[in-house]
């Protein structure tokens, strides 16, 4: 690493400073907004479901713009030019999806997760079984990239290059985030999350003016400047610069095109902040307001990845702690020096310590709710002792967070959420839309597509090169990789959807009393959250 390096990244107690005061400030206004609440089931999974349309696309803005939105996207774009902008049109191309499929029907035919919505007219056990499984492994793998980003980025500020201090990094992050869970449930959550949109739209737009305003507002400049400055020069404005190797890198960035588009709709955290409104119309309101919050957003990365490549420099990135995960704070840095960084950077960190609580939540419900107290018990738990199991739940979670965070530190935060929204697009999405929208579909068909799209996304990265065989991977070190497909969704989508069918056509037909029930109550709301055990 270079000296350089180190002496140009701020005041690591200014630093600590301002980290502390986002924490502190997040974690009272957690305490304040849930006193009296958390106690029932409805108040830590939902809270008590009495958000506003507004409230919930902010929300849920601050649960999508994660780490890999702000630090991976950025530093994508710096080091890899257009490849990298894919993951912005990507992420932002999804929310019509959700619009348009799913945020409606799936608000008025489940209660707290995704499983609610497949067992309203199918084998409740059996489904809730599978899809508490794609929940808890998209949770994990979802986390993996949050807790590698907290560790980058806070070793880039404190100045910690040593493997050791950046794993007490991470382990400290694993804390934090159990206390939001613990404390505050999704109420306390949702408003971290909402605080926490406002703050990093605003600090990316303050970075987008300064950048375009160094350049006389001209986005050509801009762009030259990062032409002349990267060391491939012109091919950053072209695709394939990452993608272009062979065949197989190719099919990798189609696939990768798939995940990000399709992905979002299927992954757990977003769809149950469906949950925390009263109605389906605000529902819809909650996609318009993230469709607009987050297309801002990813016109901002575009110049502060460019910017980045200018103003900072490729080789300056890739040094850093962190790699492409430091462009952001080097930028916010080169702008603003130290306390700007610092300002720019609590927000980063504060955006990490949300989504995870986040993630922990929907993990911790779908045990407790679908597994524990529907499985295990045919949904006769006392709503006290699930929320109790839930919290238990988030403590086992948090600490598996901080051990795969330990091993994923210095992996690029964008792509291994890009491995997230693979397995999301793979398992959950087939089932959700052919439980809603197909009459024959039933109990073995969305069994089956689970767990085809389940272990077929996870299998295919398992023995991919993004695991092992080179010096990017995870496992740098080891190599029994035999695929060279990075990203799984162009196999395991399909093959999720055609399992469904076949499973679907090869049983009986579901009960069409429950289809036309499912039917109006998802196009109508009638009946909304009321999800039956059959």
């Amino acid at each position: 690493m270079s000296p350089t390096i180190m002496q140009t990244v701020g005041n690591p107690l200014l630093n600590i400073g301002i980290f502390a005061l986002f924490v502190i400030g997040t974690m009272s206004v957690v305490i304040k907004v849930t006193r009296d609440s958390a106690k029932k089931s409805t108040d830590f999974y939902t809270g008590g479901g009495a958000f506003s349309g507004r409230q919930n696309g902010l929300a849920i803005t601050g649960d999508y713009l994660s780490a890999a939105a702000f630090l991976g996207v950025t530093g994508a774009i710096a080091l890899n030019g257009f490849d990298g902008f894919l993951y912005s049109v990507g992420f932002f191309v999804a929310w019509i999806i959700a619009l348009l499929l799913v945020a409606e029907p799936l608000r008025n035919t489940g209660k707290y997760t995704m499983a609610d919505v497949m067992s309203f007219r199918m084998n409740q056990k059996p489904v809730r079984t599978a899809a508490a499984a794609s929940t808890l492994t998209i949770s994990f793998v979802y986390l993996l990239a949050q807790m590698a980003g907290a560790g980058g980025l806070v070793a880039l500020l404190l100045g910690i290059s040593s493997k050791n201090g950046q794993s007490l990094v991470i382990a400290l992050v694993g804390i934090i985030m159990i206390g939001y869970v613990l404390v505050g449930g999704m109420k306390g959550t949702t408003w971290v999350q909402m605080i926490k949109a406002v703050l990093l739209v605003s600090g990316a737009a303050i970075m987008f003016v300064w950048v375009m305003a160094l350049k006389g507002f001209n986005l050509s400049r801009v762009f030259g400047e990062a032409v002349a400055a990267h060391p491939k020069g012109d091919a950053i404005m072209e695709p394939m610069l990452q993608y272009g190797t062979n065949g197989w890198t190719k099919l990798s960035f189609i696939s990768l095109a798939i995940a990000l588009v399709c992905g979002p709709s299927g992954l757990p955290h977003v769809l149950m902040r469906f949950y925390t409104v009263p109605t389906a119309q605000d529902a819809r309101k909650s996609a318009v307001w993230t469709i607009g919050l987050v297309g801002v957003f990813f016109i901002f990365t575009l110049v502060l990845g460019y910017g980045a490549a200018a103003l900072v420099g490729a080789d300056v990135i890739k040094a850093a702690p962190g790699k492409a995960n430091s462009a952001a704070p080097l930028l916010a840095h080169h702008l603003g020096g130290s306390v700007f960084m610092a300002i720019i950077s609590g927000v980063a960190f504060a955006t990490i310590l949300a989504v995870v609580a986040g993630l922990t939540i929907t993990a911790s419900a779908s045990f407790a709710h679908d597994i524990y107290n529907n499985v295990l018990h045919d949904g006769k738990v006392d709503p006290v002792k699930e929320v109790k199991v839930a919290r238990i739940t988030s403590v086992t979670i948090g600490i598996l967070a901080v051990i795969g965070g330990i091993f994923a530190n210095g992996q690029n935060i964008a792509f291994l959420i890009s491995l997230a929204f693979g397995v999301a697009a793979s398992a959950n999405l087939p089932a959700i839309l052919m439980t809603m929208y197909w009459s024959r579909f039933n109990t073995r068909g969305a069994v089956w597509s689970i767990y085809a799209g389940l272990l077929s996304a996870v299998l295919i990265i398992m023995f991919s090169t993004s695991i092992s065989g080179g010096p990017t991977a995870f496992f740098p070190n080891a190599d029994f990789a035999f695929l060279e497909l990075t990203n799984p969704t162009i196999v395991s989508l399909p093959l999720a959807f055609l399992m469904g069918v076949i499973g679907s056509l090869t049983s009986p037909k579901p009960d069409s009393d429950l289809q036309a029930e499912m039917e109006v109550c998802s196009m109508t709301g009638i009946g909304a959250g009321d999800a039956i055990a059959h």
